[in-house]
């Protein structure tokens, strides 16, 4: 840490971007919870191209010097990060009036973008990463420094150009466009596979950006506890006789790292049991600590004497399991421990690099074995699949619900030759949790993670904002169709929940579920009360696993059935309309969370500032933002989408939707 009598200031470090002088080398933080080592990937040749486009950034009086150290990082840690540039103050959501800024909507990115970047937040936070393993902001500091440069430079008449955390330039556009347009790992499709990522990551050309890392839209664990409160909640109603009877139920899982802790927290607010496997010491300290997890066992017997008392008094209670998740499920087969709710939510996006640690090895030793013995560390990863297949098999066999969670589980299982498949050997035997409950509950009539972050940062604003979204969603309600009774319901018992379960880690956010009509009602009283004086401003956003945003056959569109679920039309055409709909940003990647070459996601932010401007966009924006995925969905035939965009058309006499034809299976059957 400098000398705070010598440290620069906040706004004149944002301002600075690029230091003149260099600063010192910064001191290794072992306290930090760090990426592992990447594996060795490039040739000599490329190397020195890696190090030359990290030179790009500098003036040639300082080549010499940064290049030995470039080349040093690449050794040690398989990427360039350029540790010295790490700012000296400490970066968190600041208050939107702190930033040195010409233009609010640029004020609203920084924000946003060191939100991401909070310790508290992220999940490698030294190597720019927030979530998945692998989901970057940026691929190094000088990227971070020069972006929040540009930002506390550009007028309402300019647009950043971001080419996958590379900061491409400021270019001339008009105040109704983007203020930021960011793509992130758009490769040429035949160079999109996970060798490819980590070739052209070290190279500094590309990265990937997960799905809110990259984009700027990260509200820590908030955004995935309540997706995965939503899949837990309507997975054991599937199970339990009444609402009393989900008490007591248990949850195996594993991921308290690359999900932010989301499950243990999930679990409480559902009511049942939960028992999350992770590796990580850092991991489960800092979940543990954060109050995310109420407690942590290390030892597998003791686990098994205590899900069992919580069974027998039907306890409401998380628990963290320091070790491999495959031995849980082997323990609890040999000691007959029932589990009702199984599900893996480990980064196996990113099986090959620290998204899975496979059972047999520590983590140390897996972190040795990954970045010096890749070969031999994927052999060890496709035998650990196959034994947690082997396994979770054996529990479904007597009763276990086992859904996957869209990270890949079934998938690299099912490439590792674990028996996973179903009997036509193309399906998977277990549902992904999209094409059992959220797809046709949730996406399929136009129910998403809608997302907003108060920008004052008081946390009076944010209670003001759950009081409004509660009396919108209440005021719905009274009229709603019955199709969508609970949905609404849900999400009324989630915010009025929210400000008692504490789930905010970093800026001042909240997250809930709702279609079209909700998310401009919600919005556009927002805006009212920004105007009044009530609050200050709002920046909107959503996740990309949503409605629309995402095309994702193995998660977000896995309950698409007319062949079409490996198009990306729908993502794309999102972006593009949001872009000239009213978007403060948008962004599209490559990758979600399933994987680098897997999915396109699409995905932006919008400020409300009060202004009639902001009224009109927010109508525009946001219904096409969701419309446009129930549009999909309809032609693919999902009765539940069929249903909302008919609803959706007598509302909007605009919007002309075409219908998809329903055909006689029996007809079908007969001619071939």
């Amino acid at each position: 840490m400098a000398n705070p009598s010598t440290m620069i200031s906040f706004a004149d470090e944002i301002k600075q971007g690029i230091p003149t002088t260099l600063p010192a080398p910064k001191p290794w933080d072992p306290q930090i919870n760090h990426a592992p080592k990447r594996k060795e990937i490039l040739s000599k040749d490329e190397k020195q191209l890696a190090i030359a486009n990290a030179l790009r950034y500098f003036d040639k009086a300082h080549h010499a010097e940064l290049a030995k150290e470039f080349a040093d990082e690449l050794t040690r840690f398989g990427r360039i990060y350029m540790y010295r540039f790490m700012p000296e103050n400490p970066i968190y959501a600041r208050a939107i009036s702190e930033y040195p800024a010409k233009s609010e909507q640029a004020k609203a990115l920084m924000l946003m973008i060191q939100n991401n970047l909070d310790h508290r937040v992220a999940q490698h936070p030294h190597e720019l990463i927030t979530y998945g393993g692998n989901g970057a902001v940026f691929q190094n500091w000088i990227q971070y420094r020069l972006v929040m440069k540009y930002l506390s430079e550009m007028t309402d008449e300019q647009t950043l150009v971001m080419y996958s955390g590379h900061p491409l330039g400021l270019f001339p556009s008009h105040a109704n466009a983007p203020r930021v347009v960011v793509t992130n790992g758009m490769m040429i499709p035949n160079y999109s596979k996970p060798d490819d990522w980590e070739k052209f990551n070290a190279l500094g050309v590309t990265q990937y950006g997960q799905m809110t890392a990259g984009s700027y839209m990260y509200i820590g664990p908030q955004g995935i506890v309540h997706g995965t409160t939503i899949t837990v909640l309507n997975a054991v109603r599937r199970l339990a006789k009444s609402r009393d009877d989900i008490k007591g139920k248990l949850f195996l899982t594993a991921g308290l790292g690359g999900m932010s802790g989301a499950q243990p927290k999930a679990g409480n607010i559902a009511g049942v049991i939960s028992v999350t496997a992770e590796v990580n010491p850092k991991a489960v300290t800092t979940r543990h600590s954060q109050g995310w997890v109420d407690e942590v066992i290390n030892d597998l017997n003791l686990l098994v004497d205590r899900v069992k008392k919580a069974q027998a008094a039907k306890e409401v209670v998380s628990i963290a399991y320091l070790g491999n998740v495959v031995d849980i499920w082997e323990k609890f087969d040999e000691e007959g421990v029932h589990v009702d709710l199984g599900s893996d939510q480990t980064s196996l996006h990113n099986p090959w690099a620290g998204g899975y640690y496979p059972a047999g090895l520590s983590f140390d030793e897996a972190n040795e074995m990954m970045a010096n013995d890749p070969e031999k560390f994927k052999e060890y990863v496709q035998e650990s699949l196959r034994r947690h297949a082997a396994a979770v098999n054996k529990h479904t066999a007597r009763g276990t619900y086992f859904f996957d969670y869209g990270n890949a589980f079934l998938l690299e299982s099912s490439r590792a030759g674990g028996d996973v498949l179903a009997a036509n050997q193309i399906d998977f035997k277990y549902p992904s949790y999209v094409q059992d409950i959220l797809g046709p509950m949730c996406f399929d009539f136009g129910f998403g993670p809608f997302r907003w972050v108060c920008a004052s940062g008081n946390p009076e604003d944010l209670k003001k904002t759950d009081a409004i979204a509660c009396e919108v969603l209440e005021g719905m309600m009274a009229d709603c169709p019955e199709e969508i009774q609970q949905q609404m319901a849900d999400n009324i018992q989630w915010i009025k929940g929210a400000q008692q379960n504490q789930l905010v880690v970093g800026s001042q956010a909240r997250i809930l579920y709702a279609d079209a009509e909700g998310r401009m009602r919600i919005a556009a009283a927002f805006n009212d009360a920004i105007k009044n004086g009530e609050i200050g401003p709002v920046i909107l956003g959503r996740d990309h696993h949503d409605v629309s945003g995402t095309d994702s056959p193995y998660r977000e569109t896995s309950n698409i059935y007319d062949g079409s679920r490996f198009t990306a039309d729908m993502a794309i055409h999102n972006v593009i309309g949001d872009s000239f709909r009213g978007a403060t940003w948008v962004s599209i990647h490559n990758g979600g969370g399933v994987g680098w070459g897997e999915v396109i996601n699409g995905g932006f932010g919008m400020l409300l500032d009060g202004s009639d401007q902001a009224n009109r966009n927010l109508k525009s924006m946001l219904h096409w933002d969701v419309n446009n995925g129930i549009a999909r969905r309809n032609w693919a035939r999902n009765e539940n989408a069929i249903f909302a965009i008919k609803r959706a058309m007598e509302a909007e006499p605009l919007l002309k939707v075409t219908l998809p034809n329903l055909v006689d299976d029996q007809l079908l059957k007969e001619l071939f």
